[in-house]
């Protein structure tokens, strides 16, 4: 077994050595051609809410297979995404019956 590790991390993995070793300046062009990382500005923030999370409750849940792997695809933090779906779809139904 080697006796090294490896400069690249797992995949969905974070490299925090080679993270902090690259410059402010790189890592604020790569965020800026990161489609997936759109543009802010003051304006953007100025209508900020801060959302504290609320207290969770630990579930056995059981969900269909292909779900899970959709979310899961999308690497760490699938449980989180999960639930913010169901509270945008909790949201909606409150929000229906509260319209008159």
């Amino acid at each position: 077994m080697p006796s090294s590790k490896s400069a690249k991390a797992p995949p969905g993995r974070t490299n925090w050595a080679a993270l902090r070793a690259t410059p402010e300046e790189e890592i604020e062009r790569i965020a800026a051609e990161d489609e997936d990382n759109p543009a802010t500005d003051e304006h953007h923030w100025a209508n900020a809410t801060v959302v504290l999370p609320s207290g969770k409750t630990s579930i056995h849940a059981s969900f269909d297979r292909d779900v899970v792997d959709f979310f899961k695809r999308g690497g760490r933090g699938y449980q989180t995404r999960m639930n913010a779906v169901l509270r945008r779809y909790m949201e909606a139904q409150q929000a229906k019956k509260a319209e008159p």
